[in-house]
Formats: C-alpha cells, sequence, structure tokens
C-alpha cells in the first residue's frame, strides 16, 4: 500500500541528518539498511540499491570491507542481468574488487576471475584492466608500475567516490 515506501523515506531523511549534522556514520548506516530493507518489502529494488550502496561506501570508509564485498556483490549481480542497469555492474564488480584487494592480493585474484566468469562484459572494461595491472604490480612488488597503472587510468567513475 506503499505504506513502507513512506517508512524508507524518513529513514533516508534520519541517516542523512546523522551523516550531515550528527557525524555518526554507523547510525546511519542503519537508517539506510533499514530503508533498503522497506523498499524491497514494496520491490522498490532501484531504491533499495540506492541505499545499499551508500551502506556500502560507508562500510568501506569504516573498514567493514567484508560487508561492503557483500554489498558491492550484491547489487552489481543484480544490475547485470538489467538491460538499463548492466553497466553499473561493473563498477560495483571494480569496487567490490577494491575491497577484496585491501584485505587479501590472493582474494582479489579470484574475486576478479569470479566477476569476469559471472559478467563477461567486465573483462574488457577499463576497470577490470586497471584491476590486472594493480594486481600483477603488487604481486612483482613494483611500485612503478602499480603508481603507473593509476595514473594512466582514466575511469569513469573516480576512485574517490568509494
Amino acid at each position: 500500500m506503499g505504506r513502507f515506501t513512506i517508512a524508507a523515506k524518513h529513514h533516508i531523511t534520519i541517516a542523512e541528518i546523522y551523516e550531515a549534522e550528527l557525524v555518526d556514520i554507523e547510525k546511519a548506516i542503519a537508517h539506510y539498511e533499514q530503508a533498503a530493507d522497506y523498499y524491497k518489502g514494496e520491490e522498490s529494488n532501484s531504491s533499495a540499491n540506492k541505499c545499499l550502496l551508500k551502506v556500502a561506501a560507508y562500510a568501506a570508509q569504516l573498514e567493514q570491507y567484508q560487508k561492503a564485498i557483500e554489498i558491492y556483490e550484491q547489487v552489481g549481480t543484480n544490475t547485470m542481468d538489467n538491460p538499463l542497469l548492466k553497466y553499473s555492474a561493473k563498477e560495483y564488480f571494480f569496487k567490490a574488487t577494491l575491497c577484496h584487494f585491501i584485505v587479501d592480493e590472493l582474494n582479489a585474484k579470484l574475486a576478479l576471475e569470479k566477476y569476469e566468469e559471472m559478467f563477461p562484459a567486465f573483462t574488457d572494461s577499463r576497470e577490470c584492466k586497471l584491476l590486472k595491472k594493480l594486481l600483477e604490480a603488487h604481486e612483482e612488488q613494483n611500485s612503478e608500475a602499480y603508481t603507473e597503472a593509476v595514473s594512466t587510468q582514466e575511469l569513469a567513475t573516480p576512485l574517490s567516490g568509494m
């Protein structure tokens, strides 16, 4: 009946207050998660994903990488089959791989392979190519190649948006 949508909007408003004015990111995360749950209940997946992506970004900032990875994977998987949203999936898989990379290089490699299998269009993306260069440079402990890969790569989505 749309009442969950109204409740979700209120939770977003509360989360934004915690973000901007009270600077309590953990409480903002809790309210974004609640809003996402309400949106899912109304099958408003786009709005739910928007809230979840906020949660993932803040989780990564708070070094809760596993939580961020799970959300980015979930949203990436949900969007890759949608003709209108599938191009966004590469961004989410990119961010999930970066979170894996922070935790463990081997997990990042395995995740990258998994995402390429799940979403073949990811393989030819700039994001995937950058990740491969970064992983290779890290494996060889070549800081110059690592720096060059980052500085020469032009991404559609800035890294600072994470």
